[in-house]
């Protein structure tokens, strides 16, 4: 009985994520580290100077991380 419902369970979990648009065999996987950003902008919000994430993972894609040391880093969305 375990067996069967290990086995039901997996197969649900891989027809669920088929359905909401996940391939079961890709993630994206965040790098747990930080950069020294200063701020960011985004084209949603013009020039404005939103708070800064840690790094592009964890920004909102085609936002731009403005770092202390003067350079720039443009989040790109993800190409599967």
């Amino acid at each position: 009985m375990g067996r069967v419902r290990a086995a039901f369970m997996l197969l649900l979990f891989v027809y669920g994520s088929i359905s909401i648009g996940m391939s079961p065999g890709r993630a994206i996987v965040c790098p747990l580290y930080c950069l020294d950003v200063d701020y960011m902008t985004c084209p949603s919000s013009g020039e404005e100077k939103l708070s800064p994430s840690c790094n592009c993972c964890l920004a909102p894609k085609n936002c731009t991380l403005h770092l202390s040391d003067g350079s720039s880093i443009y989040c790109k969305p993800h190409e599967f």
